[in-house]
């Protein structure tokens, strides 16, 4: 439409695929609604400005609305405009006079302005939302986009990297290189930008596997935090499952996600997206009409069964998707197809999955999203990962995922978290989730792989602030300090916030290197986040979701602390990559591996005998060990070939005090200490004395090589 003339060709098209389709003569357009009783199609000019045509959507099949414009062309900008009851108490919010952006845009020009135009209803109205507002809101909406998918992948393959051989690093597209240096300015915070060499270099230095990216559908910035000159920096506000956000496309193009996503493949990384499915920024009654709220929300959302002009919200935002019905599900399963076949992604992770899993109101695991990615020949090849939990009746989940998924495991959080704070009782729950969460996973089938391991994730304090802060610090997000979750089981170490005291510094640092060898040589797939590495702090915010700015952005800045640090991770990564026992594929028994051999792991107390039942159950204890028998896990080399590992001791002591601990006899192979976390700058050494000294507050590990049959 670049000669801003009619289209005056309309042929009656297909009622699939959904969405706009360019097939290289002309697009096909097709929209769900059951409940509508008019479609109109609104073409606008290539910025997305002007409305300069409607055409009524004369056909319709199974309730999809279609035509087939054969003079139109890829960067064409169109929204809808559906007729219907606008009834709120039987569930149906149809007003024409609101453009809605196309549920299937697969590219989006123009950013919302909140304006009361954009609702329809009246704002401020006696009647709220029961009122019917006329304002044309068109003005104030993105639109959709047709896109050209074309694009050379070349031999793009995915590196399809065994789930316990994946180290998940968590990051943020635009908080990772905001500030980076060695980035162009332009094309700093961007999917450019990941795909830049010195992005990419210091992710495979570190030995990074998989990068998980915050949500990177496009997304609205609140009205309440636009008011506040804010942003929605998280992204957990999808208003469109096929689009990626275009304020982190430097180029403005749609392709620079696949450039992003093939550099990064041919480094051998994966890319899995944090995806929102279980709500939209339509929010509750009161939100804005934007897209499937106008489209057929009685289909779209679920409505509450006693008064349909509410939402069931299990989600917390307002709303909750309903995939229960067919096109909603249909939807979901399209929006992960396209991303993992026209845009290569490695897998997801699900936001407030067991939302997707409701049913009738309830949580059913094997209930009908489920079934489906399971049949589907696409979407059971990827990684998929469930934060398993949502804010509805029995939505806490851990552990009851189907199998094929893996979870992220917050008893894991929790549990480490409160050992190394010095807390009573945890060392039977230390135990469990150090062997990779048995009693949560086990009863399945599944291996320790399930659980996603993790100290610190995007929501909640950064691993510097866990260890240096008491109290959240959320005074820059307006709300006065009352967001964000206060039970952080976190511990400052003796003073709240930066000091200038070396040995509150020297402990955090400690700390630090405890929590972080926890996680990376525990059973399970450990995932970081982005900054962990170098001492990245927040000042105490545990909740930066509208802080687009420098709380939220790494600091790349460089300093002695933040380089040993990152070679500790580094240096950890590389001993999990090299030996197997770290990265087992089933659990410990906790028995002999043979006739005449050790059992597969030994608990030891610091005397150096195996704990018994009473230990497990006497809180006071502070101090474990962990034998691990190399004979008892295999790893199949590049040949085909079994290949043993060597025995391992892990020592923990959370005390404050030093503890002596008697070293299992070397049967004439000396024990080495590959690493000790009360030692900054530590080198592999041969262990001497058969009594550790085993400082307060510390990890060590200890190796022997045992000889090959």
């Amino acid at each position: 439409m670049r000669n801003h003339a009619a289209l005056t060709a309309v042929w009656p098209g297909r009622p699939y695929p959904l969405g706009a389709t360019w097939d290289g003569q002309g697009v096909n357009f097709a929209l769900f609604s059951k409940h509508a009783d008019k479609v109109e199609l609104c073409l606008f000019d290539d910025k997305g400005r002007h409305e300069r045509q409607r055409i009524t959507l004369r056909e319709r099949t199974n309730d999809v609305w279609h035509c087939y414009l054969p003079q139109a062309r890829p960067g064409m900008a169109y929204g809808y405009r559906v007729h219907g009851r606008y009834k709120p108490e039987e569930g149906h919010r149809f007003n024409p006079n609101k453009l809605l952006v196309d549920p299937y845009a697969k590219d989006l020009i123009g950013a919302l302005r909140w304006s009361d135009a954009v609702y329809g209803y009246t704002v401020g109205s006696k009647r709220e939302d029961l009122s019917f507002d006329r304002r044309d809101s068109a003005a104030f909406m993105p639109k959709g986009r047709v896109l050209e998918t074309a694009f050379t992948w070349g031999d793009d393959r995915r590196p399809e990297v065994p789930w316990q051989d994946m180290v998940i690093y968590e990051m943020h597209v635009r908080g990772f290189t905001r500030t980076h240096p060695d980035i162009p300015e332009d094309l700093r915070g961007t999917y450019a930008a990941l795909a830049c060499a010195p992005v990419v270099e210091y992710l495979q230095r570190l030995g990074v596997t998989t990068v998980e990216l915050l949500p990177v559908h496009a997304f609205l910035n609140d009205r309440h935090l636009a008011e506040q000159g804010l942003q929605n920096y998280w992204g957990y506000n999808s208003l469109a499952y096929f689009a990626p956000e275009m304020r982190y496309a430097a180029s403005g193009k749609v392709k620079e996600f696949k450039t992003m996503v093939k550099t990064l493949h041919s480094a051998g990384i994966e890319v899995i997206l944090d995806v929102v499915y279980n709500h939209t920024c339509e929010g509750n009654q009161l939100g804005p009409t934007l897209s499937m709220r106008g489209v057929d929300n009685a289909s779209y959302y679920i409505v509450n069964a006693d008064n349909r002009r509410y939402y069931d919200d299990f989600t917390g935002c307002g709303n909750t998707v309903n995939l229960e019905h067919p096109r909603a599900l249909q939807l979901v399963m399209d929006s992960l197809r396209y991303w993992a076949d026209e845009m290569h992604v490695d897998g997801f992770r699900f936001d407030l999955a067991s939302a997707l899993a409701r049913e009738a109101g309830k949580v059913e695991n094997l209930g009908g999203f489920f079934d489906a990615i399971r049949q589907d020949p696409t979407l059971n090849r990827v990684k998929l990962i469930a934060e398993p939990w949502d804010l509805g009746h029995g939505g806490y989940q851990v552990g009851n995922f189907p199998p094929g998924w893996a979870e992220w495991n917050d008893r894991y959080r929790d549990g480490m978290r409160s050992w190394w704070k010095g807390d009573a009782g945890m060392v039977g729950d230390v135990a469990d989730r150090f062997a990779g969460s048995q009693d949560l996973y086990g009863w399945s089938g599944k291996g320790p792989h399930a659980s996603i391991n993790f100290i610190t994730a995007h929501d909640g304090f950064t691993l510097h602030d866990l260890v240096s802060y008491n109290d959240k610090h959320n005074e820059a997000n307006g709300e006065e300090n009352r967001d964000g979750n206060s039970n952080n089981l976190s511990w400052n170490c003796g003073a709240e916030g930066p000091s200038d005291r070396p040995e509150v510094n020297a402990l955090r640092e400690q700390q630090k290197r405890n929590y972080l060898a926890t996680l990376l040589l525990s059973q399970g797939v450990p995932m970081l986040l982005a900054g962990d590495e170098s001492g990245h702090t927040q000042k105490g915010n545990n909740n930066v979701y509208c802080q687009d700015n420098e709380l939220g952005w790494l600091d790349w800045t460089s300093s002695p602390e933040r380089e040993s640090l990152r070679a500790f991770v580094a240096r950890l990564i590389r001993i999990r990559r090299r030996h197997p026992s770290f990265r087992r594929r089933s659990f410990f028994r906790g028995q002999p591996i043979g006739e005449g051999l050790p059992k597969d792991v030994v608990w030891l107390k610091p005397g150096g005998e195996e704990m018994t039942p009473a230990d497990w159950q006497d809180e006071h204890v502070r101090c474990l060990g962990a034998l691990i028998s190399g004979r008892g896990i295999t790893d199949i080399g590049a040949r085909g070939e079994a290949q043993r590992d060597d025995d391992f001791l892990l020592l923990l002591n959370a005390y404050h005090e030093p503890l002596p601990f008697t070293v299992p006899a070397s049967q004439g192979h000396r024990w080495c200490r590959l690493l000790d976390t009360a030692q900054e700058d530590m080198h592999e050494a041969p262990l001497e004395d058969p009594v550790y000294a085993l400082r307060g507050r510390s990890l060590v590990l200890l190796s022997r090589t045992i000889a090959k049959p």
